[in-house]
């Protein structure tokens, strides 16, 4: 049956109003992309907010905005908000020497942990005016992690061969196609014990502990928010907004500061794969870009 002339006018607007609404929610979605809340932080009392969320595997979003912050002399202070259970070691240097720069430099920054905030997290925290955690947080986990899959087996039993062909001895040391050796296992060791003296002395000059006590606490065990402050690994129990308040006092400001906080940078393009696959980004950052050594808590094998 066809449509009457009225008709078809009505089913025409209707679909330029269908694309009208899709074209402003496509500018809607630019706009909140691609802007920036810290850019338009006026004169007062501002705290700024700087989160570290999931593996610890580039610094480079976290370092950038703890320098902004720290030069922007309108941000009185900086809360790192730190629910990781860790993650790359160069990387948790790499943000531990810009809140230790930030401090050192006269700006207070106050790490507020979440849930986890263990090994590589606990790292980054150590250099802060002031560690706050709630009592059922999970952190410490003061040590390193490096794990090597062994594929030989299951290789052999489908039939298949690897050829290595290389120019030193060590160069393929920790490879997945073959059995450990033992000159090999003593060199990864002697380079786990070198990061792990560095975790080590980061601890000991932060919370002022002796050799002793810091060997002891360093085992690789994890410790309850209301267990680290009693061990002295951590400087007080309170939530997140304790932090906030926590942080406030240490800049001199007397009333609720004003929070700062980016939004996450994502084109329109990025939010729109995002709805699609879901937590893809989350899943490739966990499993395909680890680095071979991590100040990391290891996964429970909860079945």
């Amino acid at each position: 049956m066809a449509l009457s002339r009225s008709g078809k006018w009505a089913l025409g607007i209707l679909g330029v109003l269908f694309i009208l609404f899709i074209f402003f929610w496509v500018l809607i979605l630019v706009f909140l992309s691609t802007t920036d809340d810290s850019m338009r932080i006026g004169r007062g009392n501002n705290v700024a907010v700087v989160e570290i969320d999931g593996i610890i595997v580039d610094a480079g979003n976290v370092v950038r905005q703890i320098k902004k912050y720290r030069d922007n002399r309108n941000v009185n202070a900086i809360l790192l908000r730190v629910d990781s259970p860790g993650g790359g070691v160069a990387a948790s240097q790499e943000i531990y020497e810009e809140v230790k720069k930030t401090v050192e430099n006269g700006k207070p920054v106050v790490v507020s942990m979440g849930a986890v905030a263990a090994s590589g997290g606990y790292y980054v925290s150590l250099p802060a005016s002031s560690i706050v955690a709630n009592p059922g947080t999970i952190t410490g986990s003061i040590g390193v992690i490096s794990q090597f899959f062994h594929l030989d087996e299951l290789f052999d039993k489908v039939g298949v061969d690897v050829t290595i062909i290389k120019s030193g001895r060590y160069k393929d040391a920790g490879s997945m196609y073959r059995d450990m050796e033992e000159f090999e296992r003593a060199y990864w060791q002697e380079l786990m014990d070198d990061v792990y003296l560095q975790f080590i002395s980061a601890v000991a000059e932060a919370r002022n502990f002796d050799i002793d006590k810091t060997l002891e606490l360093a085992e690789g065990k994890i410790y309850t928010g209301r267990q680290a402050y009693e061990l002295g690994l951590i400087d007080t129990l309170g939530t997140y907004e304790d932090a906030v308040r926590i942080a406030a006092a240490l800049s001199g400001i007397d009333d609720d500061p004003d929070i700062i906080k980016e939004r996450p940078r994502r084109t329109f393009w990025d939010s729109f794969f995002l709805s699609v696959l879901g937590n893809y980004s989350d899943i490739k950052e966990k499993y395909l870009h680890l680095p071979a050594v991590q100040y990391r808590m290891p996964e429970p094998n909860i079945k």
